[in-house]
């Protein structure tokens, strides 16, 4: 059997998504054949090499998905050394080794999906597959139509520009208001940052959808497994294309941008007189203007 890397390995057996088991690899959590594994990359035969993560063997175990609606002060790790609350101390009766796919802040709450396959964790998770993520924002101050066009825009955070697949205003009063934004990115603490830039600070940030899946009918701390066909449909998900507003984009000169956003005029004057074009030559034809 040929060999293959460590941390496909790890996931396919559920420990965690890929970049997460790259992570417990590091971390020195995991032995083979006796010895722990400290750098990457690492090839393993799993039909011979003794594998021990935080010192258990390796099993390959069935495939299991549940819904899981995250309270507030609940962490989103399978491996807190502080013993605080976990998403997984939630799973009451689930003998199968589950972890969450993606991550909510403790103060976040809402929709997470619990498994042990690792590879569909890593196509929803990671933001180059670009599933989204549908949140529901309660936040301070008014939201406004200029809020949203500027969300639609793009926010500058100090990793990139973040860009939104959808936003509209759910109620907006003068002093709170309730948003929902789509998301196809991945970064930490997103949603509130952003947010945040435009001056409206998250009082409360939910988790409504991912993909096809919705916590719809699922009560904080509740869970369930999914159905057959939510298992179909998700296995099959194919997000929607999202046309970015103009903008620049990452390597793309300032003056592309400046270029896009002026008129047919303006740009006529900024390259000044078009050069006059040569008279044509006795026989009607056009002589060739010579350099210089």
């Amino acid at each position: 059997m040929p060999r293959e890397r460590l941390q496909k390995v790890l996931a396919a057996a559920g420990i965690a998504s890929r970049r997460e088991c790259e992570q417990i690899i590091l971390d020195g959590r995991v032995r083979v054949n006796g010895k722990t594994v400290l750098s990457l990359p690492a090839l393993v035969d799993p039909a011979r090499d003794a594998i021990l993560v935080d010192g258990r063997p390796l099993k390959r175990e069935e495939k299991v998905y549940f819904l899981l609606h995250k309270p507030k002060g609940v962490h989103c790790t399978n491996y807190d050394p502080a013993g605080r609350p976990r998403a997984v101390d939630l799973m009451v009766g689930v003998r199968h080794r589950v972890f969450p796919v993606g991550r909510l802040d403790a103060d976040s709450t809402g929709l997470l999906l619990m498994t042990n396959d690792g590879e569909l964790a890593e196509r929803l998770a990671h933001p180059r597959y670009g599933v989204p993520k549908t949140y529901r924002a309660h936040v301070n101050g008014a939201v406004t139509a200029d809020d949203l066009a500027r969300l639609h825009k793009g926010v500058w955070l100090a990793e990139g520009k973040t860009h939104v697949s959808d936003a509209k205003i759910i109620h907006r009063g003068r002093d709170r208001s309730v948003i929902e934004i789509t998301l196809q990115e991945g970064r930490n603490r997103e949603v509130r940052r952003v947010l945040a830039r435009l001056g409206h600070n998250v009082r409360k940030l939910m988790r409504i959808r991912i993909g096809p899946l919705s916590l719809r009918g699922l009560p904080p701390g509740g869970f369930r497994p999914l159905t057959r066909e939510e298992l179909k449909e998700l296995r099959e998900y194919r997000p929607p294309k999202h046309r970015r507003p103009a903008g620049p984009s990452p390597g793309r000169p300032a003056h592309a941008e400046s270029a896009a956003s002026t008129s047919p005029e303006e740009r006529i004057l900024r390259r000044g007189p078009k050069r006059a074009a040569a008279p044509p030559d006795r026989s009607g034809q056009r002589r060739r203007r010579l350099p210089g």
